[in-house]
């Protein structure tokens, strides 16, 4: 249009349009909102597009709900890592544990360099006024925590331990099927599901098979029972009754033959202050959001059969748990 006041021809941009000429915001964000139900095959054929096309317009869809939500300001963080692609590739995945949403998704590996990489784009100011991190017992994630968010406390993840606990678990379940022969085999083959899970997720028949289990193995029933009665750790609301209870858990591993277990004894040990966290009320996080955002992101990477594009993937892994716009 010719503008009167200044001489010149000018081009008026709509607020409906997208930064795209062909297609509007709404067209944009209909497909971005398809393509979490769907893959981006489906929606192509669906609307007759392009499956790059399809990708880009979900990547803007993406975006904007990222803008939308603003910069993060966490008080309790959770971080865990994810693998990419095949071999040790990993990239960090930092949560908001209170606003239960991915804030950071980086790095180049799980180093503590690579950790320090959120730290400074989160700035020292906001840095300060993390209380809590949440995380496996990774060296590297703890040292970079401490330098630089030397206002938090460290807590472990209870998900992350108790697997430590099941691979002691399962050890002993091969010892033992390599210690006797024979019939005595046939109690222990095919019984690793039954002694890792809890005895309430059960099935009828998979407690009568675990009974039949543990009343022929005596060793095995001592280490399943060991298992089980761990959990009652995280219940304690004071540090000195989660030691003592912690120090009985470990007698009872003497004169048992429980390797594993021992040396699971030792790494919670060496972890001790860690551990010890969760008995303050003000560290009592919900962490089952940790284990869910790690499901949603396997999810749509074996949906996808794999995502080269690291961009997108960080897109989807921080707005997964965003509200639909």
């Amino acid at each position: 249009m010719f503008c009167k006041r200044c001489g010149k021809v000018t081009q008026e941009k709509p607020p409906l349009l997208s930064d795209h000429p062909f297609y509007t915001k709404r067209f944009a964000f209909y497909v971005g909102r398809r393509c979490r139900s769907a893959t981006i095959k489906d929606v192509a054929e669906e609307l007759h597009l392009d499956w790059k096309t399809v990708k880009e317009l979900e990547k803007k869809y993406l975006k904007e709900k990222l803008r939308r939500t603003g910069n993060p300001n966490p008080k309790v963080i959770g971080i865990d890592e994810i693998s990419i692609g095949q071999g040790h590739s990993y990239r960090i995945v930092v949560r908001d544990l209170e606003r239960r949403r991915a804030i950071w998704f980086g790095g180049h590996d799980r180093s503590q360099e690579s950790l320090d990489l959120f730290y400074q784009e989160l700035g020292p100011r906001k840095a300060k006024r993390i209380r809590l991190a949440v995380m496996d017992m990774w060296k590297a994630f703890e040292v970079s925590t401490l330098k630089q968010a030397p206002g938090a406390a460290v807590l472990y993840d209870e998900f992350h331990i108790l697997r430590h606990l099941q691979n002691a678990l399962d050890k002993i379940r091969k010892n033992e099927y390599a210690r006797v022969s024979g019939q005595n085999r046939r109690f222990i083959k095919g019984q690793k599901y039954h002694l890792l899970s809890h005895w309430e997720n059960l099935s009828l028949s998979g407690r009568k098979a675990l009974k039949l289990l543990l009343a022929a193995n005596k060793r095995l029933h001592t280490a399943y029972v060991l298992k089980e009665s761990f959990g009652q750790l995280w219940s304690y609301q004071a540090a000195t009754w989660a030691r003592k209870f912690f120090e009985n858990w470990k007698a009872s591993l003497k004169w048992q033959r429980l390797r594993p277990d021992q040396e699971f004894a030792e790494l919670v040990e060496r972890h001790w202050d860690g551990n010890a966290a969760f008995c303050k009320p003000e560290n009592k996080v919900a962490l089952g959001f940790v284990e869910g955002l790690n499901n949603k992101i396997r999810v749509f990477q074996r949906r996808a059969y794999g995502l080269r594009d690291e961009e997108y993937l960080r897109l989807k892994v921080l707005t997964c748990t965003l509200p639909e716009i």
